[in-house]
């Protein structure tokens, strides 16, 4: 390698450690991320609309191993080049051929943070309904002059198909239940319709913030997921995501199993939350 090369390399490397070392936390080396993403399987994992399932499963197993290493459960610093060139390794794809939100985070640097310390995430320990394990995550690439606040981009495979806006800082809570998977208060990401009735809705009224996801896998491997979002009132749909990503509204017909993680997916959660410590310099 020809000095300057190596020069830049070192660089390179240094810049996930001193943003890690910033807020106290381990930098996850892309081989672990790797293996953590080769344990999901039967379904795309190049869908859009299989992104927050594939997304979830990664972190949950993450913030497992290492709280089963480490007795201080140091929160985890993952880098938007380690994550990205982990996903290409699993998927066998080339930087080009990516789909499109996997590529924007990398373009735009998004790191990530996540705390799986349980009282940073819950105040207290509920009574019922308390999750297997619980995250806070922090999504965010650096403020700096001329940088960009937000980045959009639209969701083909979806019904209705949604333009999805990520801002510079995205947080939420990851609670896994066992039987559900919930992203809960979400901050900074925006979504609308772009085709239906809601898409003409949202057109007159703009994008809505996504407050809240919840998502469950039956037997057969379809996924359940309903979200809420807000925009001067609250909209919740609920959709069925097809292992290859295709997605219909609301539940197909004669499926009590998934009418059953609907009725689940619905149910109240009583939890409370400590305010999160994320700025993301």
């Amino acid at each position: 390698m020809r000095p300057v090369a190596f020069a830049a390399a070192i660089v390179l490397a240094a810049i996930p450690a001193r943003a890690a070392e910033r807020f106290g936390a381990r930098v996850v080396e892309r081989g672990e991320i790797l293996e953590a993403m080769k344990q999901s399987r039967g379904y795309s994992l190049t869908a859009t609309t299989n992104g927050p399932r594939f997304q979830s499963e990664v972190l949950l197993r993450l913030a497992s191993d290492a709280g089963a290493r480490d007795p201080r459960r140091q929160p985890l610093f993952i880098g938007h080049r380690e994550w990205f060139d982990a996903y290409l390794e699993r998927t066998g794809l080339t930087r080009d051929r990516a789909p499109l939100f996997v590529r924007l985070a990398d373009d735009y640097g998004q790191d990530a943070i996540v705390d799986y310390r349980a009282d940073r995430v819950l105040t207290g320990t509920p009574a019922v309904n308390a999750p297997l394990r619980a995250l806070n995550v922090c999504i965010w690439w650096p403020e700096r002059e001329g940088a960009a606040k937000s980045y959009s981009y639209e969701d083909t495979l979806s019904t209705p198909q949604l333009k999805v806006t990520n801002e510079r800082v995205i947080t939420y809570r990851l609670l896994d239940y066992r039987d559900m998977i919930v992203f809960n208060e979400i901050t900074g990401l925006r979504g609308r319709p772009t085709t239906g009735i809601l898409g003409m809705l949202f057109q007159l009224i703009g994008e809505g913030n996504v407050v809240e996801s919840r998502s469950a896998v039956a037997a057969d491997g379809l996924q359940v997921s309903r979200a809420r979002a807000r925009k001067v009132f609250e909209v919740a749909t609920t959709v069925t995501v097809h292992p290859d990503g295709r997605t219909e509204k609301d539940i197909p017909a004669g499926r009590p199993d998934l009418a059953a993680i609907d009725g689940r997916l619905k149910q109240t959660l009583r939890l409370r939350h400590p305010a999160m410590e994320c700025g993301g310099p």
